[in-house]
């Protein structure tokens, strides 16, 4: 039996599945009067962890991690494309990486906002190879142990899975 889940908890969290991508809860944020906020990095096998900055902040970059960046570059070609003048280009095959934050109530009375990595596939059948490859990293779990950790209490629920991914088209 787990111990219900804390604001200040960072056991990995599964991925949020939609039709064609993910959603991937990344940072949890502390608010506190007008002091700089505080974050928790959330344990997680798909993306690199953000990078603390400086003395208070945290970069918002989003990016795979390296072997997960090496199977995408296998299947769906580097990230970066150039045409026949040299320029590069975004390779439209690659999956569309952005953020999403909400706030969360918790039964202690604390706020808390939460950041997630949305991630969506530009075709489902590059989205299904990577879920078939990348599940119990998406789950929460390593490949080669299930840490049997993650929420004890359910989000709401988000109103559909087209919703989802077509945000993240939009904001690409």
């Amino acid at each position: 039996m787990t111990a219900p889940l804390q604001p200040t908890a960072i056991h990995a969290v599964p991925a949020e599945l939609c039709e064609c991508g993910f959603r991937l809860l990344m940072i949890r944020q502390f608010n506190v009067g007008a002091v700089p906020p505080a974050f928790a990095i959330i344990d997680q096998r798909v993306m690199r962890m953000p990078q603390r900055l400086g003395r208070h902040g945290v970069s918002f970059a989003a990016t795979f991690l390296p072997e997960v960046m090496s199977w995408l570059i296998d299947h769906l070609g580097r990230p970066s494309l150039h045409d026949e003048s040299g320029r590069s280009y975004r390779n439209p095959r690659w999956p569309v990486v952005c953020w999403h934050d909400q706030e969360r109530y918790w039964p202690s009375g604390a706020v808390t906002v939460e950041w997630f990595a949305e991630v969506a596939f530009q075709d489902h059948a590059s989205w299904m190879a990577f879920r078939t490859r990348w599940h119990e990293s998406l789950m929460g779990r390593n490949a080669d142990a299930d840490s049997g950790l993650g929420e004890a209490d359910a989000r709401e629920s988000h109103d559909t899975e087209k919703e989802f991914a077509d945000e993240a088209f939009q904001q690409a």
